[in-house]
């Protein structure tokens, strides 16, 4: 895989570019390579070494900081249909939505009490595949198996625009351009990711590329000038996004495993003091989840192969932990895995689900976890409270 071409912590968490000195440039560059240096061979990151960051989540295990009190609640509203994707709202603790292979996106409110579905976006004839969150939260994009993407208003559920693929083609995942949320990402069944202006609701001229299968994950790191996509041959691609234009340029493609489906791309920046690699969890259907570091350096967690479209993601606080991260499963539970351990990975399983586990979310700060599955089932799971 490619580099990052700019350091990260020149940029703030909306893109807005620091001023940083020079010298702090050298001595945290100096820094940097005495921790690298001082890494085994193999090792995934993060490292051993970065206490001061474990030292700000305090003298705790992962199985602690990762112990759940139960289910919080409990959403039914798309029952006997799948829910191939859950998220909470970008920097918000109780708003959730769920796309629904029925056609419709539910938008929830988990507090105050009782949890409730404040709307029920409708207007696709087929299954949504995929939705995102712009930075905001105040606009949905979603795709769907009836080869069109709809904007929505969150406030009060309006389609704002509905855009249909030109090829004609069935809609299989989307991503907001990080810094600049007029622009969205999709993939298509015909094997092509489109950059695409929600505002004039037409192709970017240059941000059309071919894969070699079906494109079913999307990721961008959180500058917004690398793209990941994933295909269902088993292919990773990098790309190279020209903020100005919208532009796509092809850099490279990492074979995962020959016709396995790469089914969800998260990227890590792993914005710790000690840990800066930036990283990459591909989840596959070969009963493995894959971690690169972007050296490129792998590791391996396993869990049961599946027939189903399933996503992984990184745990939202890790930073400030040891590595950790969570994926659905095909035996029905959500597992907690810790990144650096060489046996026995797993960390923590919860149970409760009655159809295999197709995505998860946390919140914010980690208090509240959803998971969904292949029957429609959402179930929030809160967090303990140290």
């Amino acid at each position: 895989m490619v580099d990052f071409e700019d350091d990260p912590r020149a940029l703030g968490a909306r893109g807005h570019r620091r001023s940083v000195s020079r010298g702090s440039y050298q001595l945290q560059a100096q820094m940097n390579r005495a921790v690298y240096e001082d890494r085994p061979p193999g090792s995934v990151v993060p490292t051993s070494a970065a206490e001061a960051s474990r030292a700000m989540a305090g003298d705790t295990s992962l199985s602690e900081n990762y112990a759940f009190a139960g289910m919080y609640h409990v959403f039914d509203q798309h029952v006997d249909e799948a829910v191939p994707r859950v998220r909470f709202a970008n920097d918000d603790r109780h708003r959730l939505a769920c796309c629904s292979l029925d056609g419709s996106i539910s938008l929830c409110q988990l507090v105050p009490a009782p949890p409730t579905v404040l709307r029920v976006l409708r207007g696709h004839t087929r299954g949504v595949s995929d939705f995102a969150w712009s930075l905001s939260n105040d606009i949905l994009v979603s795709t769907s198996l009836d080869a069109t993407m709809r904007i929505w208003a969150s406030e009060d559920g309006r389609c704002i625009r509905e855009i249909p693929d030109p090829d004609g083609a069935e809609l299989l995942c989307c991503t907001f351009q990080p810094v600049n949320n007029n622009l969205t990402v999709v993939g298509t069944a015909k094997h092509n990711v489109h950059v695409v202006n929600i505002s004039t609701g037409k192709k970017v001229k240059g941000g059309s590329s071919k894969l070699t299968g079906r494109v079913l994950a999307l990721s961008f790191d959180a500058p917004g000038r690398l793209l990941w996509a994933g295909d269902d041959r088993g292919s990773v691609f990098s790309f190279l996004f020209d903020m100005a234009t919208g532009k796509l340029t092809k850099a490279k493609r990492l074979l995962v495993h020959e016709g396995s489906p790469v089914t969800s791309i998260s990227a890590r920046s792993w914005v710790s003091r000690e840990a800066r690699d930036p990283s990459l969890l591909i989840n596959a259907c070969l009963n493995k989840l894959l971690l690169y570091r972007c050296v490129p350096m792998e590791g391996e967690v396993r869990h049961r192969e599946s027939a189903h479209r399933r996503d992984s993601i990184f745990c939202p606080l890790m930073s400030f932990r040891q590595g950790s991260l969570l994926t659905g499963s095909e035996d029905m539970c959500v597992h907690f895995f810790d990144v650096e351990r060489a046996a026995k990975a797993a960390v923590n399983k919860l149970q409760g689900h009655s159809a295999p586990v197709l995505d998860v979310s946390f919140n914010c700060d980690e208090s509240l976890l959803a998971s969904s599955d292949a029957r429609g089932m959402v179930i929030v799971w809160r967090r303990e409270q140290k």
